[in-house]
């Protein structure tokens, strides 16, 4: 729509030239008859110039309308009525009707009254006759056919450009509380992620810690000095892995071995587990045939620090079996099996531990299995699938599988996670 100066320059540009065409090229019969029209075209742009004016933009004062009307009616009717030229007074009054009115109605119901006051004046400016009534309505008649319809097409785009700044008001509100909600979501995800890696590392490297600490003050108390001396040792590296496991969350790194090969992580793993707990742990890496990548890398490991650790406080298992198994196409599994005391799978919400395996294994799209029964041990199996933009199951389907061993379990929970 145009503002107040686009219609300045409208209205002082055909003024003029209504003025220059009704003097040079189409004069009335006499020169008062070209006064009297020209008075009228003075009439219409004070008219619009002390009252339209203001009432192009919103807000608009009530009595503007009504005012304004009145004044482009006379002048347009006077006009016709002196120079049959000055109906052309139309094409500024009938867009300005439309504008101020800001309205279907106002724009129908001005454009009548602009149309009529021309029909008067080009029907009796030079005495009532049937070829002047016909002129007059003629003109009439075709001008505010043509009035309405373009007033009603400028509407209806005025309208649609309305409704397409609320709908973009509303999108961008609506975009902005995704983008909150969604940052929300991320900030939850990583502060669970966190809860994850400090339960997997610092929690269990503390509470490996204080049983060392536990152990040197009983070794120390006993007289036993050179056990005491040892177990000091291993409090001493166990600190030390502690130190460069928070500096790992710190650096948002994962906290694992950077050995290359992921047997040799598995290995240096487990052999932490063997100085510091009394069961007899047997690794078989024979099925590891080829590379898996670091996210999955992170899983396994994850979930075998996290196994041992409750075979060390809560199993009192005399033996744990430890196998993995990686395919040529980068599919995992691993199995943990102990012959301690088990438990009753059954029961929901069996610890943090369980739970926070089971999501990361569910966010890597593997499956997750829990065998265990009181007094039978536990086994714990864990199957990462090919990294690949298959589906979920399809990819699980070429799982390598373990063969079993051990005790038959009573009871077995099996999860399987879909792809993030």
């Amino acid at each position: 729509m145009l503002t107040k100066r686009g219609w300045d320059a409208i209205v002082s540009i055909v003024s003029a030239v209504i003025a220059i065409a009704l003097v040079f090229l189409f004069p009335p019969a006499t020169a008062v008859r070209t006064a009297i029209a020209l008075g009228a075209l003075v009439l219409f742009a004070l008219g619009y110039a002390l009252i339209g004016r203001d009432a192009v933009e919103p807000p608009r004062a009530a009595w503007r309308y009504p005012a304004f009307l009145s004044v482009a009616a006379v002048a347009a009717g006077i006009g016709a009525g002196a120079a049959p030229f000055m109906a052309m007074l139309q094409t500024l009054a009938y867009p300005l009707v439309w504008v101020i009115g800001d309205s279907r109605r106002r724009g129908v119901g001005g454009s009548a009254v602009i149309a009529g006051s021309v029909f008067v004046g080009a029907s009796f400016g030079y005495g009532p006759s049937i070829d002047s009534l016909l002129a007059g309505g003629t003109t009439a008649v075709f001008s505010l056919s043509f009035a309405i319809a373009i007033g009603l097409w400028i509407a209806r785009i005025a309208e649609y450009g309305e409704e397409r700044e609320r709908l973009l008001a509303e999108l961008t509100a609506a975009q902005t509380q995704v983008e909150a909600l969604s940052r929300e979501r991320g900030a939850s995800a990583e502060r669970e992620r966190l809860a994850r890696d400090i339960h997997d590392t610092l929690a269990q490297t503390l509470a490996g810690l204080v049983i060392f600490a536990e152990r040197a003050g009983r070794q120390s108390r006993e007289g036993q000095t050179d056990a005491a001396a040892t177990t000091i040792a291993a409090v001493e590296q166990v600190a030390r892995d502690a130190l460069a496991e928070s500096r790992a969350l710190v650096a948002r790194t994962a906290a694992v071995p950077r050995e290359p090969a992921f047997g040799a992580a598995v290995e240096r793993l487990i052999e932490r587990f063997r100085a510091h707990g009394a069961a007899r742990i047997a690794l078989d890496t024979a099925g590891v045939e080829g590379e898996l990548d670091r996210e999955a890398q992170v899983v396994l490991l994850r979930c075998l620090q996290e196994a041992l650790s409750n075979v060390t406080k809560h199993a009192g298992a005399a033996k744990v079996a430890v196998r993995v198994a990686v395919s040529a196409g980068g599919a995992a599994v691993l199995e943990v099996s102990d012959d301690g005391r088990g438990f009753d799978v059954s029961p929901p919400g069996r610890g943090f531990g369980l739970e926070g395996m089971r999501e990361r294994v569910a966010l890597a799209a593997g499956a997750f299995e829990v065998a265990s029964a009181p007094g039978r041990g536990t086994t714990l199996t864990i199957r990462l699938p090919t990294v690949s933009h298959d589906a979920p199951d399809a990819a699980a389907e070429s799982l390598p599988v373990l063969p079993t061993t051990g005790d038959a379990a009573d009871e077995v929970v099996r999860t399987k996670g879909d792809r993030a």
